[in-house]
C-alpha cells in the first residue's frame, strides 16, 4: 500500500518547464493511463513534434493548449509503492500569482523551477517569497534544462549560490537543490549518468523520502462548524458540535476551554458516522460532545489545555496576497473569513509592500493586483486566532467583497490582539 500523503506544488517562471517536469514525473513513475498517453502522442504529432510533448498531460485547458502556457492550477494524483502524491502545477505568469498562492497554501513541498540558462529571476524570488510566507515545510530548487548548458556543474553551482542569497533574505531555513532535465528525464525519476558530479537523489526519490509536514505541537484547536441536535427517541438530549480538528489531538476525558466565552469543561464523547472514537487527531472531521451544557455556536472554538493559547482578537496584523484588480486602500471594508467564522473588517493601515526585486518591505499606501503586503485590520466581532507561523489553519484568513462575494485577498496572521 502507498504510504502517507504528500502535497507538492511546482512553481517557476514562464517556460521553465513546469508542465514538462510534472508530465515526465507522471510518465516515468508509470502513473499515466494508456489512453491518456495515446491522446498526448496524437496531439504532439499534430503539432509536428518528433516525440510526445509530456506537458500536454498537465496543460488540460483549451486556452492552455492553444497558448502553450499554464493558466490554472492543475492537480494530478498519483502513487508509487512508497507514497501517495497530490501534485499542483501552478502558472508562471506574474498575473496568475493568485493561483500560485492557492496551490502553495496546502503544500508540504514546493518545487521551484529555474531555467539553467537564465538562473534566478524575479518570478523565482516571488515564488520563494510565497513559499516562505505560506510556511511550506520543504523547498526544492529544481535547476531545469541542464541539457541545454551541457550539464555544466559550475552553472548549477552559480544558481544555487544566487538562490541561497534569496532564501536567506526571506528567512527560509534551507532548501534542496537538484539539477535535472525534464525533457530527457535526467534526475527526475532515475539518477542521471550525464551529471556524475551530483551525488544527491533524483526528484522522485527525494519526494518519496521527505517527511511530510508534521502536525502542530500546539494544543487542540476545534472550530465549531455546526451544532448537532438530532430529535429522536434514541437520542432525546443529544447535543454535539461538528467540525474538523485543525491542530493537536482531542481525547475523551480531556479538559478543554471554549472560546470566546472562556468556559472550561471536558470532552464526554467523540462521534463519527462509523461510530465513537477515543481520540481524534488533526485533519479528522468529528462530532464532539461536552460534559457540561455550554451554549456554543458556529465560529466558537474548543481548545485544549496548555500553552500557547489562541488570542480572542479584535485587531489583526496580517500579510496579504492581494488577488483583485481593484486596489486595496486604508479604510476599505470587507468580510473576513477565518476558520468557520465570518466577520466584518476594516483596513486600518497598510504597513508595507514586499519588493520582490530586493526582497525587502517598501512603504506604500496601496496594494495592487498580486502585491504581497502587510496590513492592520480592525474587526467587528472577535475571532480566535493563532499566528500563521504557529498553525496554518487557525492563522489563515480571506478577505471577501461583501457585495459581490469575490475573494479579494488571502492572508496570514502575523499578530493578533484584543
Amino acid at each position: 500500500m502507498p504510504g502517507e500523503l504528500l502535497r507538492v506544488v511546482t512553481a517557476g517562471s514562464v517556460d521553465d518547464g513546469k508542465s514538462t517536469l510534472v508530465g515526465r514525473l507522471l510518465h516515468d513513475a508509470k502513473a499515466v493511463l494508456a489512453d491518456q498517453m495515446t491522446a498526448v502522442e496524437v496531439a504532439s504529432d499534430r503539432r509536428g513534434y518528433d516525440v510526445a510533448d509530456l506537458a500536454l498531460l498537465v496543460d488540460g485547458l483549451r486556452a492552455e493548449r492553444e497558448q502553450g502556457i499554464t493558466i490554472d492550477v492543475a492537480y494530478r494524483y498519483f502513487a508509487t509503492p512508497r507514497r501517495t502524491f497530490v501534485l499542483a502545477d501552478t502558472p508562471g505568469h506574474v498575473q496568475y500569482t493568485r493561483n500560485t498562492v492557492t496551490g502553495a497554501s496546502t503544500a508540504d513541498v514546493a518545487v521551484i523551477l529555474v531555467d539553467a540558462r537564465t538562473g534566478v529571476v524575479d518570478q523565482t524570488r516571488r515564488h520563494a517569497a510565497v513559499a516562505a510566507l505560506l510556511r511550506v515545510a520543504h523547498i526544492v530548487l529544481a535547476v531545469n534544462k541542464m541539457d541545454l548548458v551541457d550539464f555544466d556543474e559550475p552553472v548549477f553551482d552559480r544558481i544555487v549560490t544566487d538562490f541561497t542569497s534569496v532564501a536567506s533574505s526571506l528567512g527560509l531555513p534551507g532548501f534542496t537543490p537538484i539539477p535535472l532535465a525534464a525533457l530527457t528525464g535526467d534526475n527526475v525519476v532515475e539518477r542521471s549518468i550525464r551529471m556524475p558530479w551530483y551525488s544527491g537523489p533524483p526528484l522522485l526519490r527525494f519526494l518519496e523520502d521527505v517527511e511530510a509536514r508534521e502536525g502542530s505541537d500546539i494544543p487542540a484547536r476545534f472550530p465549531v462548524q455546526v451544532v448537532m441536535r438530532p430529535r429522536s427517541a434514541e437520542y432525546p438530549d443529544y447535543r454535539g458540535y461538528g467540525g474538523k480538528v485543525e491542530a493537536g489531538t482531542l481525547r475523551v476525558g480531556d479538559a478543554v476551554t471554549v472560546l470566546p466565552s472562556g468556559r472550561t469543561t471536558s470532552i464526554e464523547g467523540i462521534d463519527t458516522a462509523d461510530g465513537a472514537l477515543d481520540w481524534a487527531g488533526a485533519g479528522r472531521s468529528v462530532v464532539v460532545r461536552l460534559a457540561d451544557n455550554i451554549d456554543l455556536s458556529r465560529g466558537d472554538v474548543i481548545v485544549g489545555a496548555g500553552d500557547p493559547r489562541p488570542v480572542v482578537a479584535r485587531q489583526i496584523t496580517a500579510t496579504l496576497c492581494w488577488l483583485s484588480d481593484r486596489p486595496l486602500r486604508p479604510n476599505d471594508r470587507f468580510l473576513l473569513r477565518h476558520t468557520t467564522r465570518s466577520v466584518r473588517a476594516v483596513v486600518d493601515d497598510i504597513v508595507g509592500r514586499l519588493d520582490i526585486t530586493t526582497v525587502t518591505s517598501a512603504v506604500t499606501d496601496v496594494l495592487e493586483l498580486n502585491d504581497i503586503g502587510t496590513v492592520r485590520l480592525r474587526i467587528a466581532e472577535p475571532i480566535i486566532a493563532d499566528p500563521y507561523a504557529l498553525n496554518r489553519s487557525t492563522g489563515a484568513l480571506l478577505l471577501v467583497d461583501e457585495a459581490s462575494g469575490a475573494t479579494m485577498a488571502a492572508g496570514m496572521v502575523v499578530e493578533a490582539s484584543a
